[in-house]
């Protein structure tokens, strides 16, 4: 096995012609949190549905993994808001619309405050 990856002068890493890819310790953690928050709301809107023009009949509905995405999500906004500084509030909107999205697609829904995520970002009506 041949490692081709060739490091460039500003901490790059281009392997075998692709784009430079950046060293993970070269990253700011605020970009790594909100990448893994994107990533979070991103799945969790497939989930929900909301990919598709009707998001009852999603192939990709499941809201079991929507539930855990959720939580995960408000875990994460909720722990590191302080860090996020003008890009919590953004994030918080987001998971909120999440949380209202899972509870309208919900056949019973949760008691306010009993939600996905909502033992982190209290109740969402």
């Amino acid at each position: 096995m041949t490692d081709n990856s060739q490091p460039g002068p500003d901490n790059t890493t281009e392997i075998d012609g692709e784009l430079p890819v950046r060293e993970l310790h070269d990253i700011p953690a605020i970009e790594v949190i909100s990448r893994a928050a994107v990533m979070l709301m991103s799945s969790s809107a497939e989930k929900l549905g909301l990919s598709s023009d009707d998001p009852d009949n999603s192939p990709h509905r499941d809201l079991d993994e929507a539930r855990r995405l959720i939580t995960a999500l408000a875990g994460l906004v909720t722990a590191s808001a302080e860090y996020l500084g003008p890009h919590a509030a953004p994030l918080r909107d987001g998971l909120q619309s999440l949380q209202r999205a899972f509870r309208e697609s919900s056949a019973i829904p949760d008691e306010a405050g009993q939600g996905p995520g909502e033992k982190q970002t209290g109740p969402v009506y």
